[in-house]
């Protein structure tokens, strides 16, 4: 990922919903969301939450698949590991040692 799709992702990111949004996806995993769960979920009104997934596709942050008439949006988590490699890109001055704490907090326990 290069500093102009971080940005993007960041932007994205920087708005509760969306953030909201993100987090409840991520939390979703393989199976992710028809779009009205989540805005039942968060209590956000369709349009608003039409918006704040759009705002979340044109970053790459989620993917969607249309179900017939509905719509199932999922985590990137491509995306998401492009972001956090982003950050932790010199991590810690060539001393991995120093990341391990960070890479078990982020580490998925499934």
């Amino acid at each position: 990922m290069d500093k102009s799709d971080a940005l993007t992702s960041f932007a994205a990111l920087s708005q509760s919903t969306r953030l909201d949004v993100f987090r409840l996806l991520v939390k979703a995993g393989a199976r992710g969301m028809l779009s009205g769960e989540i805005g039942e979920k968060l209590d956000v009104r369709q349009n608003t939450m039409s918006a704040n997934l759009a705002v979340l596709l044109n970053a790459g942050l989620v993917r969607n698949e249309r179900q017939g008439r509905t719509i199932r949006y999922f985590a990137d988590f491509d995306t998401m590991r492009g972001l956090l490699g982003f950050l932790m890109e010199d991590c810690c001055g060539g001393r991995p040692d120093l990341c391990q704490p960070v890479i078990d907090e982020i580490a998925c326990a499934c």
